[in-house]
């Protein structure tokens, strides 16, 4: 059977029980199934997706050239060899995803055009209960489960985020969201601006420079970008002796993290020297006459905001060729032929795109309540960015930054099978992470602090966020290295967890 298009039902007035519940069919979702088959076998579960097919954001997301911005060999899973080019297109990782599901019998798991409404927690009965909307019959669906683990990610998928400019009704062109690309969009020979400059920017400008007839990416603020083939000569080379698929994965994704490692604690290190690395590689492709200093030259530190990886400077070799440009400005107001700056420069356009990025989303958009009480996240504390005090038997997946998000899909799915598993050999029923004495005068901070990781994704929403200590235990501290051997080392007896029948 398809898996993209496998639709399960459950009988409406009639309420199913799974052991575990996973919220989302994307690359946790995914995962997180693929582990509960392997590590907690006769686990019962469903997966409940909102879109028609898995995905996540590689479904959501369908403008020119998308593709991911790390590499695929710690994009991808651990237990599944990556065996092309590292920076991946969307369609190249849905096949992927795809045959993760089919290889491992999946697709009877997952419900499509399922989206979850509410959660509700009940002591008494140990048990969640989620009410869940089916999108293309508008059933309203009942579902119980032991444990809940939200796979959903972080943003909005419906929207993306659009500031209001001045006078945006104005323009005579049209406005596009990447995340709401309308498939019949024609900017051949057109003229387009790309507000942005982050990953989603970096990857639009290169796909349309060979069709417009120009583009320009429009930024408030320059951003870091790293470049390089889009090979991993590693990988070629074990290829080249036709060792085991298998064995290039490992090898190729710990040479990766390996050589990630050292670059990131370069970033906090010698920020300088990391700056100048970075700056030293975009003037190799645009020269040294152009201006570096206005256009790709942040005032933050390296790593403060995610830098995207440029396969072959595609972005820069648009630049060169004359077919893209960059404006470094700020928006005054829009006009009917385009964009008026605060320099007074005015930028004509027929097609302007706001790259401009996501609506967090910490919960889902799921309404949570526990005994009764109405749950808000931004009043918890969480257990290592994943379990949140006074929240039985939850966990969320939310990846890393500055490593693939990927690698952190794997590392909790081991953490939650090894406590099911503690659950079920101990006869607990209810899990739920509390301070400890020695906790109860930890200062309560955000979730990320802004002096170490800032997006404006983040920064807009961080009140939305559980809040974090000063303590590894309580915060999420977005250190693949770090976490790779402390998650594996998690006492399941430790007084952080309170289990109940």
């Amino acid at each position: 059977m398809n898996v993209q298009t496998q639709i399960h039902a459950a009988s409406p007035g009639h309420t199913e029980h799974f052991d575990v519940l996973i919220a989302g069919a994307g690359i946790s979702g995914v995962g997180a199934a693929y582990h509960l088959t392997t590590q907690c076998p006769g686990t019962s579960f469903v997966a409940l997706e909102t879109q028609k097919t898995f995905g996540g954001t590689w479904s959501t997301h369908r403008y020119p050239g998308i593709r991911s911005d790390s590499d695929l060999h710690t994009f991808g899973y651990r237990f599944k060899p990556w065996t092309s080019a590292p920076i991946a297109s969307a369609a190249e990782i849905l096949k992927y995803m795809g045959d993760v599901i089919e290889e491992n019998d999946l697709a009877r798991h997952i419900r499509y055009q399922h989206t979850i409404t509410s959660a509700t927690w009940s002591s008494e009965q140990s048990l969640w209960t989620i009410e869940a909307t089916r999108s293309d019959t508008g059933e309203k669906l009942r579902f119980t489960t032991n444990f809940f683990w939200m796979c959903q990610g972080y943003y909005r998928h419906t929207e993306g985020y659009t500031p209001e400019w001045k006078d945006m009704a104005k323009f005579k062109g049209q406005i596009v969201h990447p995340q709401k690309w309308p498939e019949a969009l024609d900017y051949k020979n057109k003229r387009v601006i790309v507000i942005g400059s982050g990953a989603t920017a970096a990857t639009l400008i290169p796909a349309l420079a060979n069709d417009v007839a120009h583009v320009t990416m429009l930024q408030r603020s320059p951003t870091y970008f790293r470049t390089g083939r889009n090979a991993i000569e590693i990988a070629e080379q074990l290829r080249q002796l036709q060792v085991d698929e298998k064995w290039i994965h490992e090898i190729t994704r710990r040479k990766i993290l390996f050589d990630q490692d050292a670059f990131t604690r370069k970033t906090f290190e010698e920020p300088e020297a990391a700056k100048k690395d970075l700056l030293s590689a975009v003037e190799a492709y645009l020269g040294k006459d152009y201006d570096i200093a206005t256009h790709f030259t942040p005032k933050y530190r390296p790593w403060r905001q995610r830098i995207a990886f440029i396969p072959d400077g595609d972005l820069f070799q648009g630049i060169k060729s004359g077919k893209a440009s960059v404006v470094t400005d700020e928006i005054e107001r829009f006009t009917e032929k385009g964009i008026l700056l605060k320099s007074g420069k005015e930028l004509e356009a027929d097609v302007i795109v706001t790259a401009t990025g996501f609506n967090l989303s910490a919960n889902g958009d799921i309404e949570f309540a526990v005994d009764g009480k109405k749950l808000d996240f931004a009043d918890t504390v969480t257990y290592r960015g994943m379990m949140f005090t006074g929240v039985p038997n939850l966990v969320w997946v939310f990846g890393y930054f500055r490593a693939s998000w990927t690698l952190r899909v794997d590392l909790v799915a081991d953490f939650v099978c090894r406590l099911l598993n503690h659950m079920k050999e101990t006869g607990a029923k209810k899990v739920v992470p509390q301070l400890r004495p020695e906790d109860h005068n930890m200062p309560l901070l955000p979730w990320i602090d802004p002096e170490n990781f800032n997006p404006g994704y983040m920064m807009r929403g961080m009140h939305l966020l559980p809040k974090r200590g000063d303590k590894p235990e309580w915060q999420h501290n977005q250190d693949y290295w770090a976490e790779k051997d402390e998650f594996p080392a998690i006492d399941l007896k430790d007084h952080v967890f309170v289990y109940g029948s």
